[in-house]
C-alpha cells in the first residue's frame, strides 16, 4: 500500500488504484524467502527483481480489469438506451453505480439529482433488464447492487 502511494505523491499514478498486496499475499513463500536472502546475504537484486514483477503485474491486471468494466459498461449502456423515456435517467443512475456500485435508492437520489420516484422506476427498469440487482430482500432500506461490475472486480482478488 505504501508503494501505491508513493506513486501517486510522485505523479506515477493519479489515483491509488494498484493492489500490490494481492501479488505479495499469493507469493507469501517466496516474498519471505527473499526478504531473508536480503537479511542475510544482501541480496536486494533479487528480492527488487520479485518486487517489481509483482508491481509489472498488479499494473497488467489493473489494466486489463479497466478494459473489461469499459467493455461491460458501454454493452449496458446499450441496452439502457433502448429504455425509452426513462433512458436519460437510467444513464445517470448506471453512470453513479459505476462509481460505487452498491448503493441505496437515498443516496442515488442525492448523487444523482433525481427524484425519488423517478430513481425508483429507473431501479426497477435496471432490475428488469439484468443491469442492477436489489440484494436485501426487503421493502425499505434496499440495497442495488451492479453485480457485473462488482464480479469484475473480484476477478483474480482470492488470496
Amino acid at each position: 500500500m505504501l508503494v501505491t502511494l508513493l506513486f501517486c505523491h510522485e505523479e506515477i499514478l493519479r489515483e491509488p488504484l494498484l493492489y500490490s498486496s494481492l501479488h505479495f499475499k499469493q507469493h507469501r513463500t517466496r516474498y519471505f524467502d527473499l526478504l531473508q536472502q536480503v537479511r542475510t546475504q544482501g541480496d536486494w537484486e533479487a528480492w527488487l527483481l520479485f518486487f517489481v514483477e509483482g508491481i509489472r503485474e498488479m499494473a497488467e491486471g489493473a489494466v486489463a480489469t479497466a478494459r473489461r468494466l469499459s467493455t461491460m459498461a458501454n454493452k449496458d449502456r446499450q441496452r439502457i438506451q433502448s429504455l425509452g423515456r426513462l433512458a436519460g435517467s437510467a444513464l445517470r443512475v448506471h453512470q453513479a453505480m459505476q462509481e460505487k456500485p452498491l448503493g441505496s435508492i437515498p443516496w442515488l437520489v442525492r448523487g444523482t439529482g433525481l427524484s425519488l420516484p423517478t430513481v425508483t422506476a429507473v431501479l426497477k427498469a435496471l432490475q428488469g433488464a439484468g443491469i442492477v440487482k436489489e440484494i436485501t430482500g426487503r421493502k425499505r432500506n434496499r440495497l442495488f447492487s451492479y453485480e457485473k461490475y462488482l464480479d469484475i472486480m473480484r476477478q483474480g482478488t482470492e488470496a
